[in-house]
């Protein structure tokens, strides 16, 4: 796992670096400008570079690249943005003994004009400066993250840069996978310049070697039991499809039963094309995990049933689609109740029904929202999204695998599904959740490879999940 930190908890690291660990703030600063000078230098051979530099400490690490291009004997020059300079800015742009330039025609820009601690919208001069390099067709290197782009929410401000690459200074932030963060940052590669992060504590990003410890070799002398029961409560006489996407699902999972309860018309739909699944009319409290909700509608006797299951059940329950929205419309109070182990997987849609909250509070600060609410109702939190925030309140990790070939209806039912018959095999509901989101994300980019975003159905990520998840073993 890697760590991601918000705007605050980076100038705190920053600042413990430089008061507590004595290293000076221009040593950082050289090493932030060389960090991005590398990267620009992979691209850069036989090319004309433009450094913008805005006025800040990030345009004190635009300097320091400027000058370490030219001094490597690139053809760069400054294009320099006129206003105060910060102290570290000022000393920097004095030690630089390139050119300057008053226009972006050049085949790579190197955007250091502002860094995460923007926090206005852009106007003026500066978004006719973002536009024009977003207009430019040049390959673009932002430092630290695109200019404009909020390193807490991943939300544009206003114009922000569209980058090729993204070179994160020291840390993840939040805002590179958020929101527009996704679309803005392109590639991003960490730098480590030598700032040291002094305490736990903070939101993680998944690899594909942290997935693959959910996915252990399997012994032979096994059998049925070894792997557990996931029971889904899904699917009514509308919506059949959401149960025969989420039991199939939770069939790839790995667990060693799958039990549906639903409606008669959806076990005869069902039980001939999917084989493996026993279905039932009871709750089965022996199971391991449960999940209800998938296209259930919202009814009283879904609520019920919720009432139910959170008063006896001692397992690992998923409540998803119709189950927040029977939450939602009769009463959260529920989760209070519970004797269970809970995870709720809201969109943001759903997710501002339960909370009250308007869905642009909820963009403008996802991870603080989803720790509110795990922390009020002791439940885990997967907040799905282009890039997923999962919390208990304590622990958080940013889920940033997939591609929106995942934007179709079914993805939630497969992934309800499939963290279900996960947490069946023994896997915590907190990770099981995370293996879910990862794997089916991985599902959406093996299916775009061959078929690209547009073309790809719940069908086809159904198919692939056993490509991902043999990537992930596998490495294959």
């Amino acid at each position: 796992m890697e760590r991601v930190l918000t705007n605050a908890e980076m100038r705190e690291a920053d600042s413990f670096t430089i008061e507590k660990l004595n290293v000076p703030s221009r040593d950082l600063m050289r090493r932030a400008g060389i960090a991005i000078a590398d990267e620009a230098a992979k691209y850069g051979s036989g090319k004309k570079i433009i450094v913008v530099c805005g006025t800040g400490n990030n345009g004190g690490d635009g300097y320091v690249c400027a000058e370490e291009l030219n001094r490597r004997g690139f053809e760069v020059s400054v294009y320099a943005v006129g206003g105060a300079l910060s102290a570290d800015c000022l000393r920097e742009k004095s030690c630089y003994t390139g050119g300057y330039c008053t226009d972006l025609k050049g085949e790579i820009i190197v955007d250091c004009l502002f860094g995460t601690g923007l926090n206005r919208p852009l106007e003026g001069k500066y978004s006719d400066i973002v536009n024009e390099i977003n207009s430019s067709g040049a390959f673009v290197i932002s430092a630290d993250i695109p200019s404009g782009l909020n390193g807490d929410n991943g939300l544009a401000m206003g114009a922000a840069v569209k980058a090729d690459v993204t070179v994160a200074i020291a840390e993840y932030k939040v805002g590179h996978f958020l929101n527009d963060g996704a679309d803005l940052c392109g590639k991003i590669v960490k730098a480590d310049i030598g700032i040291t992060c002094m305490r736990s504590g903070y939101a993680e990003i998944l690899s594909d070697a942290d997935v693959k410890a959910f996915y252990p070799r399997r012994k032979r002398n096994t059998h049925k039991g070894t792997y557990g029961t996931a029971q889904l409560i899904v699917g009514s006489d509308k919506y059949l499809g959401a149960a025969a996407l989420a039991a199939e699902a939770a069939l790839k999972s790995g667990c060693g039963y799958v039990k549906v309860c639903t409606s008669e018309k959806v076990k005869l739909a069902l039980a001939a094309k999917l084989p493996q699944v026993i279905f039932s009319d009871e709750i089965d409290y022996s199971a391991q995990a449960i999940a209800i909700g998938c296209g259930c509608g919202v009814t009283k006797e879904l609520f019920a049933y919720l009432s139910e299951i959170l008063k006896k059940y001692t397992g690992t329950l998923f409540i998803d689609a119709d189950g927040l929205n029977a939450l939602s419309k009769f009463g959260c109070g529920l989760l209070s109740e519970k004797k269970c182990r809970v995870t709720v997987t809201p969109h943001i849609g759903e997710f501002s029904r339960l909370t009250g909250l308007a869905t642009a509070e909820i963009l403008s600060d996802p991870v603080k929202s989803a720790k509110y609410f795990a922390l009020k109702y002791g439940v885990t939190v997967l907040l799905k999204s282009a890039a997923s925030v999962l919390t208990d309140g304590f622990k958080t990790i940013i889920l940033n695998r997939g591609n929106s070939a995942l934007a179709k209806a079914g993805s939630g039912d497969m992934l309800t599904g499939f963290a279900c018959g996960t947490a069946a095999r023994g896997i915590d509901g907190f990770f099981a959740a995370a293996a879910a989101s990862y794997t089916l994300g991985l599902s959406a980019e093996i299916c775009a490879e061959e078929k690209t975003e547009y073309c790809v159905t719940a069908k086809d990520l159904i198919k692939n999940l056993h490509r991902a998840v043999r990537r992930l073993t596998q490495g294959k």
